[in-house]
């Protein structure tokens, strides 16, 4: 493993004497942010994080290495994003090999963290069951890593621009607990509310607490951790509904398949709001990655 995980220098030390880590994926960077606004971005969200009192663990994979921990020159070639991909799991191998530069989806975060040891990842939302995927069959890799990678994912619930039912149905099936904090309504990205439950409704503590026995009891996969947007960069759910299907309607009629559906849709909901989504998006973030610091801190302590 050695030939391919490089973990820096901080968190490996912070690993090793067991202190709160929080993983951070690279795709938002270098797939989801314009440059040099997703510079700024990565910086503060990782300020956030060391001002709770954990080490944040940016992933990515540069120089056929899976890195774990990036300096700011590296934060800075994945903002550039030139010539970076969009790796999940199916990619990896073919990266390392072949020396590719790529951005770390959910799913590739999540084994990057697994691999070092890192419990907790902060990211917006996860991918799921897009809209239509009895006939497309367009399911997100995240899903299955949920199912079988033992990394909590502390986010703003799951996109809204996917079929929510559909993806909390597939995590039952698979055995993934859905945790809320301080919500019983599973958050659906810009708004607080999907109308679906959480099977748990918990606070810092209790959500920490949660993850140590699933974990001590041996049990697979991973945990989903809901965290509502803060409710004054919250969108109204029927306004984001009407701006969705449009989004929907023109990726469609543009063509728009698989990893490439997702940046295309948010930067099309960015367009459609004024800018009005993109600034939620980066609220949701800090509240997440502030959030799962503590929730690190606290399973630390156990």
């Amino acid at each position: 493993m050695h030939n391919y995980l490089s973990v820096s220098p901080e968190v490996q030390a912070a690993l090793d004497k067991g202190l709160p880590v929080v993983a951070l994926e690279s795709t938002i960077l270098s797939h989801g942010m314009p440059y040099p606004e997703n510079v700024e971005f990565s910086h503060k969200v990782e300020e956030v994080i060391r001002g709770e009192g954990a080490i944040p663990a940016t992933t990515a994979i540069i120089g056929g290495k899976l890195k774990v921990g990036l300096t700011p020159q590296e934060l800075e070639i994945m903002c550039k994003a030139d010539g970076v991909g969009k790796v999940s799991r199916r990619d990896v191998a073919a990266y390392l090999a072949t020396g590719k530069t790529g951005a770390t989806t959910v799913a590739t975060t999540m084994m990057l963290s697994e691999m070092a040891g890192i419990r907790v990842f902060a990211t917006g939302g996860i991918g799921g069951v897009h809209r239509g995927a009895e006939v497309t069959m367009d399911v997100s890799a995240d899903l299955e890593e949920l199912a079988n990678t033992g990394v909590a994912v502390v986010c703003a619930g799951a996109k809204s621009l996917l079929d929510i039912p559909k993806t909390l149905e597939y995590l039952e099936t698979h055995g993934v607990p859905v945790l809320g904090i301080d919500t019983e309504d599973f958050p659906a990205f810009y708004c607080r509310k999907s109308g679906c439950k959480v099977d748990c409704k918990v606070n810092v503590k209790e959500a920490a607490a949660i993850l140590k026995t699933k974990w001590d009891l041996g049990l697979k996969g991973g945990v989903v951790i809901g965290n509502p947007i803060p409710q004054e960069y919250e969108l109204d759910f029927d306004d984001m509904e009407k701006v969705i299907l449009k989004a929907l309607d023109s990726a469609k009629k543009d063509n728009i398949r698989g990893k490439d559906t997702t940046p295309y849709l948010l930067a099309h909901i960015k367009d459609c709001t004024k800018g009005v989504s993109f600034a939620s998006n980066l609220q949701l973030a800090y509240n997440n990655a502030r959030v799962a610091a503590q929730i690190a801190i606290e399973l630390a302590k156990l």
